[in-house]
């Protein structure tokens, strides 16, 4: 820790590296995990500076990580578990970044030319698939590992993440305007490369290891189903996964054939799911206890929703440097302050409506926040009027 807070303070690598050494020898990867938390929650440093320290940490882990030896039938070496299937995308990741990436960099920065320029924008377009990598771990992994009070290395890596997103945008523009900036390229497109690769090392030598021991075969089960939802990366499954111990009974969710009693009507369990999905427009509950409970899973989702997330805090499931909007919300809605707020973006080649709203019982007491988001571009293109069947 002490270690940590002079790099904190400004020393190098270099300085103390060898101290490092001596005092620790090897480090296991649960005590990597405790000594990020521990930077943010102990010492107060907040969490973008451990990001920005994060490379510097990995380059003094490098050699010092303890091996974890697992049983030999190594359920995450069987073709479609969730690590083995990050693990190909991450083999996938390694050979654009550092053999295709880094070969037409160096021809770039030899010479400037529209076919090298060509080269680094296709490179950098396949790249951005990196996105799907990324959101599994993301909205996936990180509720599990939050479930289980292991909170630091999740809120750092999901910073890292969006910085790597950001970069990778950002040299692709730079790219596709450019004007002789030939530095500013070379400069973005290392930082992508070195970004990238540093994120494969966390990943395999911290991160999948400590998810492995820490969560269940059912828990693996329902990463293993729910990643199709969001996609894969360059690759995909080398197959279905079928645990040898597995003994879980699914689709036993719910009352199939029970009635619920409503004011205003009474609808079969069936019936109100098939309603709540076929609405033109994404759902989702949080509770006064700002758990998310509920979202609805029609066919074309806005943003991409995974069951993981049923269970967890609202503020877990945004990337660190939006919570504060989210907590300032809830903060206006459970004082009373504001029942209603919203936001419009650009997302994709949808133009975008999200608009929340405090949920209250007939006491005004504040009972939790419903999440409305809808695609309107269609909406806004609406001319004239239409008043027979088309």
């Amino acid at each position: 820790m002490e270690i940590i807070k002079d790099l904190h303070a400004g020393k190098t690598v270099a300085e103390v590296k060898q101290r490092f050494e001596d005092a620790v020898g090897s480090i296991s990867i649960a005590e990597i995990s405790q000594l990020e938390q521990a930077l943010m929650e102990e010492e107060g440093i907040p969490v973008e500076e451990v990001q920005r320290l994060c490379s510097v940490h990995t380059a003094i882990f490098k050699g010092s990580i303890e091996e974890i030896h697992r049983i030999s039938d190594k359920p995450e070496e069987m073709p479609g578990h969730p690590i083995h299937t990050f693990k190909l995308e991450n083999k996938e990741i390694d050979l654009l970044t550092n053999f295709k990436l880094q070969l037409h960099f160096e021809r770039f920065e030899k010479e400037d030319s529209e076919d090298n320029r060509f080269k680094l924008l296709e490179d950098l377009n396949l790249l951005l698939d990196i996105d799907k990598h990324y959101s599994r771990k993301e909205n996936l992994l990180f509720p599990y590992l939050e479930k289980y009070g292991i909170f630091g290395p999740t809120k750092v890596m999901w910073g890292v993440d969006d910085e790597i997103r950001a970069a990778i945008k950002e040299a692709k523009q730079l790219l596709q305007s450019y004007e002789g900036n030939k530095q500013a390229v070379l400069d973005k497109v290392y930082y992508v490369i070195r970004e990238v690769s540093e994120m494969i090392f966390k990943e395999e030598n911290i991160l999948f290891p400590m998810a492995l021991q820490t969560l269940t075969e059912d828990e693996w089960m329902k990463v293993a189903k729910e990643s199709e939802e969001i996609g894969y990366c360059l690759t995909g499954p080398a197959g279905k996964w079928k645990p040898v111990r597995h003994g879980h009974a699914e689709g036993t969710e719910g009352m199939v054939n029970g009635l619920i009693h409503l004011e205003t009507g009474v609808l079969s369990v069936q019936q109100l799911e098939l309603m709540m999905n076929h609405l033109p427009v994404d759902i989702t509950f949080i509770d006064q206890d700002d758990v998310v409970r509920y979202f609805s899973h029609g066919k074309e989702r806005i943003f991409a929703r995974t069951k993981a997330v049923i269970g967890r805090t609202v503020q877990n499931c945004h990337p660190p440097k939006s919570v504060h909007v989210v907590e300032k919300l809830l903060e206006d809605f459970k004082a009373g302050v504001k029942d209603t707020e919203d936001f419009w973006i650009q997302f994709k080649d949808n133009y975008v409506y999200i608009c929340y709203f405090a949920v209250r019982n007939e006491q005004g007491e504040y009972c939790g926040t419903l999440e409305f988001t809808q695609n309107i571009q269609p909406i806004r293109e609406i001319e004239g009027e239409k008043r027979i069947l088309a």
